[in-house]
This record gives structure tokens, C-alpha cells and sequence, in this order.
């Protein structure tokens, strides 16, 4: 989400505030923290020993946001933070690289650059629990935000402190709560509602960086992919106080209003459509029916045909799209609009570059009847995007593979990138769109691909909160446990680019930082225990395990021990050394 900024003094330039500090925003140095040990000293213990400061323009701000692994103490092991000073110490010397999400990941893509690095080193960190006096964890049937304790006008205030932070840190790694015994993680901490409030408004705040980076161990961290946080509202998350729910979806309602307005006005005006047309979806809001001069006067349209052809890609077309207006989108194909043209300049919102609208409308959770009538006004059922994935692989639900098992899209054999529907939707989607799609007799270990749908299902398990349940799914439909990936068996370009990361890994060895080449240089010969281990799920690992995956190497050698411990999740280890046993 935007582009990345080193200057501290332009993370908000002369732009109008959005949010307001009731309370002043404390921080702590990271050079003091990364002396620390042990369970987190609270806000009164940090203030008496003249180690908190209050923040000012120019400061580099750092906004940890994490979930709370205990009921009245944020991280009583200390483990959590643990992983924090570790991560920070890699960042600063160089020796971790953060980069984007694996699906927007390139060649080109952008990490933090050594300024910033330097920056991290000399900056600060909010952490609610040193931050905020007198910080407990909400009680169910207690709100604060009538009253006027520090504490209170400190929590209210929270959208301002991250508003004015240059960097936002999701602390995730795989833990477990000291009291509930229940798994806290990337899915967890997504789930919980104040923490997608703290999300939103740093994602849309009108800052040139709004990217968010996910610490999931002390060696692995990357930027989230912008569809996660849209698939995410705040009104539909976790609270523990019910009536903070109001309160929150009132914060995110500001903030989209705010971001809508400040593209308006200082563009790109494609993003601007863009966030206009999810309006009504993100905040939970009735859509708003227009006739077609009002729709194309509302998104700044000349006429119908206008953006066709444009660099940015927001057509009226994708306008229609993504506000679910199926009523406008027969109306402007009827005034022309092309229903098969190439979406442009959406990348970093998460519709990539010769995407169709078919495609947009699946991957965004449409409703089967957009879907449907975008086929019946002739979408191409079985085109490609220019990463080889066809509609059927970006399937969510399963009322969208019925409708395209409708139109006849071939949802049996592998797409141009090597992979089949089945595999896209063990990776992202739910397990009722798995089950529809084992309904339709797909293969759960299908030839002649790169790896099959179980191995996708446990190297995405990290981001879907549903992987458990699609392995379980895939396991019970007969899919090998033990198949090991094949990328190098292929004769496409894609094969040729795993032939190259292997190369570059072994020729600059450790000197070579990039977390998605390094793990391209592994893939060969791995297995989906290995890559669960990978990604430090416990949970699938563990599925894994129990259903007979075996302790086998990949072609390099490494086996699923070595993988947990490379990439930082020792939690993992003791139940992979019961390999050797």
C-alpha cells in the first residue's frame, strides 16, 4: 500500500490529522528495549526509571500492535516480546530482509532500505503496556471510554498514536494463550477487533508508507497482502466488550471517509473509485442504487466508456464490479463496456496486473449472481491472468464453483502456472469451497504439477485461519501427505526461475537475505510437513504428523526439523525430533 518513505518528516507532511490525542503518546527507545529481558516493566515502572518519552514531530515511531497472550498481563513469559528484540536486532543489522507477501512478491519488490534500517536502531516504540497507565485487559461488561482515567483518554487515543507512526509492526508469531490454552497467532490477532481498528487506521491513514509488516518468528517477517485486511471489516470482529464495537466501527468509518476524501483531492484517482465503490462493503453499509448518469457522475466518469483503455485501471466497469452492482454492470456492458478487459495499476490493493473483472469479482467474495451475470453478458469463463491462474482458481465460495461449473470451466486441469482450482482454493478459500470443488471430482494429488493442493494448504496455513480444517478435508478425500513438490520437473519458465534461486542461494549462501528465493532455492523435493513446519503452523504440522508424513529430506537435504529451526519456529522442534525416535 504505497510507497515507501525514509524521511520521518514525510510519514504525514502537512496533511490534516485525522484522529485526536487525548492523552500524550509514550515510547521507549528501541536501543532500551533491546536491553530488556523477561516479562514486559508496565508504564509506571518505565516512566519511574526516565525511560519513556513523550513523542514529538521527528521522532521515528515504530507501533507495535499485538494480542495479549494472558488475561491480565499482555506476555507473562516474556516469550512474545522476546521474538520482537530479536527480529528488531536482524532488521537493523541487515540479516532478516523484509519483503512482500508471497502472491505480490517479485523480483522487483520493494524492502526496507539501510536508511530505514538506521532509522529502526535510533527510533522508538509505542507497546500499549508501556504506553498506556494502568493498562488491564477489557472485562466483559466494563467500558472505559465514558470515563476519564488516563488509561481511558489513552485507549481513545489510539488511532491518533498510529496516525503518526512511521512503521506498524503486527507482533504474530504461533503462542498460546497462559489462560484460554488456545493458539495465538497472525489469525488470531486478525480476528480481534481493536486490533483491525489499529489496523484500518494505519492502513488508511494518508501516509506515503501504510504498509504493515508481520513479525511471525524472530527470523521471518514480510508485508501483509492488501486483501487480508479488506477481507477483514472492523464490524465483524472479535470484541470483549460488545459496546466497543460501536465505538470502533465509528473510528473506521472516519478513516475510510478521510482516505476517500485526501485521493479525491491528491489522487491516484483509480484508488479513489476504488475505496468509493467498497464503501458500503467495508463499513457494513446498505449499497447505494444509481441510475447511470448518477453512477458516472459519482465516479468522476464522463461516459461509460471512459478508462477503458487508461493506465489506471479503475473502468466503470470495475466501479460496478466491486460495489456489487449487478443491475450497472448489464447497463454499461449494454453501453459497450468490455466485460473481458484487463485490469491495470490495481496491484497493490491486490488485483494484479491482466486480471479480468470475472476474476475481481471472485476474489472479492461476490455474491454468485454477480458472477453469473458477468458470464452471461460473455466473460471469458477460462481465461488467463499474466501469472497463469484462470476465474475457477480464485474461487471463495461454493455458490461461485457452482456457477462456474455452470458456464463449464475446467476446473480439473492445472492452469498455465501449474497449479489447479483445487490448490487456489485449499490456499485461500473456506473449507465448503474445498469440499465443492472434491464434490466435483477434482483431484486432491493431481500430475504433473508443482505441488499439489495439500502442500499449498500448508504453506499458506499461516494467513487462512481455515487450513486446518481444508488439510483435515484433503486428507479424508485420500490426498498424499508425503508428495514431495516438483518445480524443477516442469518445463516452463516458472522452472527455469527455481533452477535460478537455487543458484543464487548457493553461490552467495548466507549473504543472500531474500526469505521467498531462499525458501524457491528449498522447495524441491519438499514435503508438505516440511513446509508446514516452514511457516511454524503447529496446528497443521501436527495434522500433518498424526496422518503418516514421514521424515524425508528435500533435495537439498534439509528435513522438516531443519526447516522449523531455519526459519525461527523452535516451538516446532521438539515434535519434529520425535522423527528420529
Amino acid at each position: 500500500m504505497g510507497n515507501q518513505c525514509c524521511s520521518s518528516d514525510a510519514h504525514a507532511g502537512n496533511l490534516q490529522p485525522v484522529h485526536e490525542q487525548f492523552f500524550p503518546m509514550y515510547l521507549l527507545s528501541v536501543k532500551d528495549f533491546l536491553m530488556m529481558d523477561g516479562p514486559p516493566l508496565p508504564h509506571q515502572s518505565l516512566m519511574q526509571q526516565g525511560k519513556l518519552y513523550a513523542w514529538h514531530p521527528g521522532m521515528f515511531s515504530i507501533f507495535v500492535s499485538h494480542q495479549w497472550l494472558g488475561s491480565k498481563f499482555p506476555d507473562p513469559g516474556g516469550h512474545q516480546l522476546a521474538v520482537l528484540r530479536r527480529c528488531l536486532r536482524h532488521i537493523i543489522d541487515g540479516s532478516l530482509q523484509v519483503e512482500e507477501d508471497l502472491v505480490s512478491f517479485s523480483l522487483t519488490s520493494k524492502s526496507l532500505q539501510p536508511e530505514t534500517r538506521k532509522r529502526v536502531c535510533d527510533g522508538y516504540i509505542f507497546l500499549d503496556w508501556f504506553a498506556i497507565p494502568q493498562i488491564t485487559a477489557r472485562q466483559e461488561g466494563t467500558n472505559e471510554s465514558g470515563t476519564g482515567s488516563d488509561a481511558a483518554l489513552a485507549v481513545k487515543s489510539i488511532p491518533a498514536y498510529v496516525e503518526v507512526a512511521d512503521l506498524f509492526i503486527a507482533l504474530v508469531p504461533e503462542m498460546m494463550h497462559s489462560d484460554t490454552k488456545l493458539p495465538c497467532n497472525y489469525s488470531s490477532w486478525l480476528s480481534r477487533g481493536w486490533c483491525r481498528a489499529e489496523l484500518w487506521c494505519h492502513l488508511l491513514s494518508n501516509k506515503p508508507d501504510t504498509r504493515v509488516i508481520l513479525v511471525f518468528s524472530d527470523s521471518e517477517a514480510e508485508y501483509m497482502s492488501p486483501l487480508n485486511w479488506q477481507q477483514n471489516t472492523i464490524s465483524e470482529g472479535d470484541f470483549t466488550v460488545e459496546e466497543d464495537r460501536a465505538v470502533v466501527v465509528k473510528l473506521g468509518e472516519a478513516a475510510v471517509n478521510s482516505k476517500i476524501q485526501h485521493l479525491s483531492c491528491h489522487g491516484p484517482l483509480s484508488h479513489c473509485r476504488f475505496y468509493m465503490a467498497q464503501r458500503p462493503k467495508l463499513l457494513g453499509k446498505e449499497r447505494i442504487c444509481f441510475k447511470l448518469e448518477e453512477f458516472l457522475s459519482h465516479f468522476r466518469f464522463k461516459d461509460a466508456l471512459e478508462g477503458f483503455s487508461a493506465a489506471e485501471g479503475m473502468t466503470p466497469l470495475l466501479c460496478a464490479v466491486f460495489a456489487e452492482d449487478v443491475e450497472m454492470v448489464r447497463v454499461l456492458v449494454r453501453n459497450r463496456a468490455d466485460v473481458n478487459a484487463r485490469l491495470h495499476g490495481l496491484s497493490d490493493l491486490g488485483y494484479f496486473e491482466g486480471q479480468t473483472p470475472l476474476m475481481a469479482a471472485a476474489k472479492s467474495y461476490q455474491k454468485a449472481e454477480m458472477l453469473s451475470t458477468l458470464l452471461e453478458l460473455r466473460a471469458e469463463v477460462n481465461a488467463h491472468s499474466s501469472a497463469g491462474i484462470n476465474v475457477a482458481f480464485l474461487a471463495r465460495t461454493p455458490e461461485q464453483v457452482q456457477v462456474l461449473l455452470n458456464f463449464r470451466a475446467d476446473v480439473h486441469q492445472p492452469c498455465h502456472n501449474g497449479l489447479t482450482p483445487l490448490t487456489g482454493a485449499a490456499s485461500f478459500a473456506k473449507p465448503d469451497t474445498v469440499k465443492a470443488l472434491l464434490a466435483a471430482r477434482c483431484d486432491p494429488n493431481p500430475s504433473s504439477v508443482f505441488y499439489t493442493p495439500i502442500f499449498s494448504a500448508a504453506w499458506f496455513s499461516i494467513v487462512n485461519k481455515h487450513a486446518a480444517e481444508n488439510m483435515r478435508l484433503l486428507i479424508q478425500h485420500r490426498a498424499d501427505v508425503n508428495l514431495p513438490a516438483s518445480p524443477l520437473a516442469n518445463g516452463q519458465l516458472s522452472a527455469i526461475l527455481f533452477r535460478a534461486a537455487r543458484a543464487y542461494v548457493e553461490i552467495l549462501g548466507e549473504k543472500f537475505r531474500s526469505k521467498h528465493l531462499i525458501f524457491a532455492a528449498h522447495m524441491s523435493g519438499m514435503t508438505p510437513i516440511s513446509v508446514a513446519a516452514m511457516v511454524g503452523n503447529e496446528e497443521v504440522t501436527k495434522i500433518l504428523w498424526e496422518a503418516g508424513a514421514e521424515n524425508l529430506p528435500n533435495d537439498r537435504g534439509y528435513l522438516p526439523e531443519d526447516m522449523a529451526a531455519s526459519y525461527g519456529h523452535h516451538h516446532l522442534v521438539p515434535m519434529l525430533s520425535t522423527f528420529h525416535t
